[in-house]
């Protein structure tokens, strides 16, 4: 049961920062895109390359996640959770401060919870 728990926790950070690449790399001038990370649209077209790139970088944590939870031996998968939610709690401390400190609730505490459940359950 607990076991389940930490993989639940794990699969939403994959999930969110899934959703966060597709916003960045497809969506980034969409309106609610705009909306969610609060740009203009002449804003959001300018760094419409950048965000792509973001994007890429939040795609490669999910598919990290996502390798881990699906390792077949489940020790090396855990080790390999524990890097990437460690990845995302550094990210996100990053992101709290050079570009809004809602990010490290958003994104950093989700991650925070998950490493403790793996670390512990």
């Amino acid at each position: 049961m607990f076991l389940l728990i930490s993989i639940i926790f794990v699969a939403i950070v994959a999930i969110e920062h899934f959703y966060i690449m597709v916003m960045e790399m497809f969506l980034w001038t969409r309106p609610r895109t705009m909306k969610t990370f609060g740009l203009t649209p002449e804003l959001a077209e300018s760094t419409k390359s950048l965000a792509a790139n973001q994007g890429l970088y939040n795609g490669f944590l999910a598919a990290g996640l996502i390798w881990g939870l699906l390792y077949p031996d489940a020790s090396v998968g855990q080790h390999i959770q524990i890097f990437f939610l460690a990845c995302v709690i550094i990210a996100a401390l990053y992101g709290g401060v050079t570009a809004t400190r809602s990010i490290i609730i958003k994104q950093g505490l989700p991650a925070i919870i998950a490493l403790l459940l793996v670390l512990f359950l």
